[in-house]
């Protein structure tokens, strides 16, 4: 079910997180409360979040459950990492735009 989720209302999306989760559940054979027993969640928490209502926490202890906390991956990919922390990892220092060192003061200010 590919979709452009910027065009779903909010709503729309939860309820289709809840069809995939429930249709991931049926794949694995299980019924509602025998998920929610071996999660320790209510059969009310399971009906919730198949209905696209419900807590992230919950969500996560049934991914955990049905194995399937991989899926997160995908979900929320880890971001790259920023230019500071690339030059630190680098070790690479800053240095002028024009490339040349600059000239070690003399202690002279005639020249102002």
């Amino acid at each position: 079910m590919n979709a452009d989720y910027r065009a779903l209302s909010d709503q729309e999306i939860a309820r289709r997180l809840g069809w995939r989760l429930r249709a991931l559940r049926l794949r694995r054979n299980r019924t509602q409360e025998d998920l929610a027993a071996s999660a320790a969640v209510s059969v009310g928490t399971v009906k919730a979040l198949e209905a696209g209502r419900g807590k992230l926490a919950s969500l996560i202890t049934l991914l955990r459950e049905l194995d399937a906390l991989d899926a997160l991956e995908g979900f929320l990919p880890d971001p790259p990492p920023s230019p500071l922390e690339l030059a630190r990892r680098q070790g690479r220092t800053r240095k002028r735009a024009s490339g040349k060192p600059k000239a070690p003061a003399t202690g002279d200010d005639s020249s102002w």
